[in-house]
Protein backbone atom coordinates (compact mmCIF):
# COMPACT_ATOMS: atom_id res chain seq x y z
CA UNK A 1 0.00 0.00 0.00
CA UNK A 2 2.72 2.49 0.72
CA UNK A 3 3.98 2.44 -2.87
CA UNK A 4 5.24 6.63 -2.52
CA UNK A 5 7.65 5.66 0.44
CA UNK A 6 9.51 2.95 -2.13
CA UNK A 7 9.65 5.14 -4.77
CA UNK A 8 11.26 7.91 -2.92
CA UNK A 9 14.34 5.59 -2.72
CA UNK A 10 17.03 6.21 -5.34
CA UNK A 11 17.77 3.16 -7.23
CA UNK A 12 20.75 2.16 -6.66
CA UNK A 13 23.41 2.91 -9.29
CA UNK A 14 26.07 0.53 -10.48
CA UNK A 15 29.70 1.28 -9.23
CA UNK A 16 31.51 3.26 -11.88
CA UNK A 17 34.41 0.52 -12.32
CA UNK A 18 31.29 -1.67 -13.75
CA UNK A 19 29.53 1.22 -15.74
CA UNK A 20 33.33 1.67 -17.50
CA UNK A 21 34.05 -2.23 -18.04
CA UNK A 22 30.47 -2.17 -19.69
CA UNK A 23 31.03 0.61 -21.62
CA UNK A 24 34.45 -1.03 -22.69
CA UNK A 25 32.93 -4.28 -23.59
CA UNK A 26 30.38 -2.57 -25.80
CA UNK A 27 33.43 -0.79 -27.61
CA UNK A 28 35.74 -4.18 -28.00
CA UNK A 29 32.80 -5.71 -29.67
CA UNK A 30 31.78 -2.95 -31.95
CA UNK A 31 35.74 -2.98 -33.06
CA UNK A 32 35.58 -6.57 -33.57
CA UNK A 33 32.13 -6.68 -35.53
CA UNK A 34 33.45 -3.75 -37.62
CA UNK A 35 37.40 -5.94 -38.37
CA UNK A 36 35.00 -9.05 -39.34
CA UNK A 37 33.08 -7.42 -41.53
CA UNK A 38 36.00 -5.56 -43.05
CA UNK A 39 37.40 -9.05 -43.84
CA UNK A 40 34.48 -10.38 -44.94
CA UNK A 41 34.40 -7.31 -47.22
CA UNK A 42 37.71 -8.17 -48.38
CA UNK A 43 37.74 -11.28 -48.95
CA UNK A 44 34.78 -11.11 -51.11
CA UNK A 45 35.87 -8.64 -53.48
CA UNK A 46 39.62 -10.67 -53.82
CA UNK A 47 37.30 -13.71 -54.75
CA UNK A 48 34.92 -11.26 -57.03
CA UNK A 49 37.87 -10.56 -59.31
Amino acid sequence: MNRKAASDQPKKKPAPREERLKSALKANMARRKAQVRARDDATRTNKEK
